[in-house]
């Protein structure tokens, strides 16, 4: 396990905007940052990071939670996987501390060991490239004749495997597990023993977005026609080819500033690309786009814009991808290059200046793109015609803004030479369909949870009868997670209060924590929050306040507890900030500059929901009792007093005495 003060010294080290940052792009709102939800579609933003909290908040899809929590929903790594990932990324040295279970090393040593594996063939292979007479002669000069320059070869880890199963034997001399090997494939095994996956091949490493390596392209060098060309990693826990897209780890920044996506077919475009300069490109490695891999380049850019070399069959090939990249919204322009020309020997060619220049002078939106390509094979055949304008119109309902499609329709309407009217049924059609399929896989999804979701765990008993109104203890629930909120965001803060002093009989003004306030009036009443959850966290500041005479939000932000650590993280997450209005001579009232108000207008409402939920338990024990005949001057008595209460309660409202 690693050590507390490790894990403690990871939190205190890591940013959240830092680490965010490197998978989306954040804008600055005020004081927090801003980006569209990794989690879910959307065209508004709705994912928030707090650099002041150190926590995120994605208010689509409710997840939450610190730097931790971030790296464990959006990369999928375990607890010790993103400790490791952060320790890696800030240079901090992992202590470990004492003895793991079986259990706790084969779910942390599974992903890890073929992390560790994959990053030894990536370090052997360029290796071989670069200090081996093979690796020179062969896959060196390879690139050489490519034009790669050696930075770029570098910049992308590019490298060389070499014949006679050298890696396999390299991977046992170091003392590699063969289950590790033969998942990532870098090694195969069939009836004559074990052999390299990759030999004789130049390489070209994939890597994540965080830049490890996960996966491998291997090229091979050889004319034979029964020799593959090209030869991927085989998926695995680490290497998901739905989600991956060659280059995305170099290029998410310029992706980023750019504010554009170049997305180019192969390794080698990507690589001369970058060389030239226009270092936002990525490659889909030849396989059909997937919705994965879309998403992949929705967090960071909206604007996407596909080199094609020309080649009529792939640019078909194509069009099914496309179109799924218009239905997440996304603004898709297609450019054509030159006869003879793909984007790896046009960046060569022409450099930066020139290929950027062609490609805004040449490049159409898709819809139109499609037109031209599919009216070029329909001469004056009415069935090929009638299969086209379905295609075209396929592709125009997918597009989600209803005006957007509307221009589209009336330029292939003009186009086509098809009425409007027909198109627009059409498409309307097909989105009628659509959205019907959507429904239905929604609604069995929802089925399918039903069925597989545990029952909520049960709240503890009080003394609430079963006919207690709902109503009530909702009110009381929402007030116990107001007052926590409350304390763990101004806990430290000062503000004025009356102190009642029994000796003088009367009252005296003084400053206190909002924190002790709030904790020594619930004490005081002898009330017990309702919600499990709730009584939990007030029994744990309770116990912090006592010792240490105050609380630290990240105390809990960073608890070991999940559903703690969520419930805070929700609790004090801010989906709407005010900023820059007093620029604007607009000057609103902060909850800050009132919290002493705010405070005690929470107690008053949670202990008010308290007496009425007392007032009708004590209602409900009288009408039990009239109906059993059974002496009611008890109750009648206690009802007596729950009212005096009620009414001192209310009397006492903008004057809360502490006991």
């Amino acid at each position: 396990m690693i050590a507390r003060k490790t894990i403690d010294e990871i939190m205190q080290t890591a940013r959240i905007e830092e680490v965010i940052g490197d998978f989306l792009h954040l804008k600055r709102a005020g004081s927090n940052l801003k980006a569209l939800s990794p989690f879910v579609n959307e065209k508004t933003p709705s994912f928030m990071v707090s650099p002041a909290k150190q926590i995120f908040k994605d208010f689509s899809s409710g997840k939450g939670g610190n730097v931790v929590t971030f790296l464990q929903e959006h990369e999928h790594m375990s607890y010790p996987e993103a400790l490791r990932f952060l320790a890696d990324k800030y240079n901090i040295t992992i202590e470990e501390d004492g003895e793991q279970t079986p259990e706790q090393l084969e779910e942390q040593n599974k992903r890890e060991s073929l992390y560790i594996v994959t990053n030894f063939a990536l370090d052997f292979f360029k290796d071989q490239l670069h200090e081996t007479e093979d690796g020179q002669a062969i896959g060196l000069s390879y690139f050489k004749e490519r034009q790669f320059e050696t930075d770029i070869i570098k910049k992308f880890d590019l490298g060389y495997a070499p014949g006679k199963n050298i890696f396999t034997k390299t991977a046992e001399e170091k003392g590699y597990k063969d289950e590790y090997l033969l998942e990532t494939g870098l090694i195969k095994q069939n009836d004559r023993g074990k052999y390299d996956g990759f030999r004789e091949r130049v390489i070209f490493p994939i890597h994540d977005l965080s830049g490890r390596p996960v996966g491998f392209g291997a090229r091979t060098l050889r004319s034979d026609p029964k020799v593959p060309k090209y030869i991927n990693s085989p998926e695995s826990d680490i290497y998901k080819k739905n989600r991956i897209l060659y280059g995305i780890f170099q290029a998410k920044h310029s992706i980023i500033k750019n504010d554009l996506c170049f997305l180019v077919e192969g390794y080698t475009d990507v690589i001369s690309l970058h060389q030239a300069g226009i270092e936002n490109a990525v490659a889909s490695s030849g396989t059909a786009l997937t919705e994965g891999q879309i998403k992949l380049i929705k967090r960071y850019t909206q604007n996407v814009t596909i080199l094609y070399d020309g080649d009529p069959a792939g640019i078909k090939a194509s069009f099914r991808g496309i179109d799924l990249i218009l239905q997440e919204g996304m603004n898709v322009k297609v450019v054509l290059l030159p006869e003879g020309d793909d984007p790896d020997s046009y960046a060569k060619n022409y450099g930066k200046e020139k290929t950027l220049d062609y490609v805004g002078q040449n490049q159409t939106d898709f819809i139109t793109f499609k037109t031209n390509v599919l009216l070029k094979d329909v001469e004056n055949d009415p069935l090929k015609k009638s299969q086209a304008i379905r295609d075209i119109v396929n592709s125009i309902a997918q597009v989600p803004d209803h005006i957007s499609r509307a221009v589209f329709i009336q330029e292939c309407s003009s186009k086509l030479d098809v009425p409007e009217k027909a198109i627009i049924a059409e498409t309307n059609k097909i989105r009628r369909n659509q959205f019907n399929q959507q429904r239905r896989e929604k609604l069995r999804e929802q089925q399918r949870e039903e069925r597989e979701s545990n029952l909520p765990e049960s709240e503890p008993e009080n003394f609430l009868e079963e006919n207690t109104k709902p109503v009530i203890q909702d009110e009381i629930k929402n007030q116990e997670r107001e007052i926590l909120r409350l304390i763990l965001r101004y806990g430290s803060e000062l503000i004025n209060t009356n102190i009642f002093l029994e000796e003088s009989q009367k009252e005296e003004e003084v400053s206190v924590a909002v924190g002790e306030f709030l904790v020594s009036e619930i004490i005081a009443d002898e009330l017990t929050f309702q919600s499990q959850l709730h009584d939990t966290i007030f029994e744990e500041i309770a116990e912090l306040i006592e010792r240490d005479g105050a609380i630290d939000e990240q105390h809990f932000i960073h608890h070991e507890n999940d559903k703690i650590r969520e419930f805070v993280v929700d609790l004090l997450a801010e989906r709407y900030e005010l900023h820059d209005w007093e620029k604007k001579n607009i000057f609103v009232k902060r909850e800050e500059q009132h919290v002493g108000n705010h405070v005690e207008k929470t107690l008053y409402k949670y202990k008010l929901a308290c007496i009425n939920q007392m007032i009708q338990a004590n209602q409900n024990k009288m009408k039990t009792a009239f109906k059993s005949e059974e002496p009611i001057d008890d109750i009648l008595l206690e009802q007596r007093e729950l009212d005096k209460i009620k009414m001192k309660l209310s009397e006492m409202r903008g004057s809360v005495v502490i006991r």
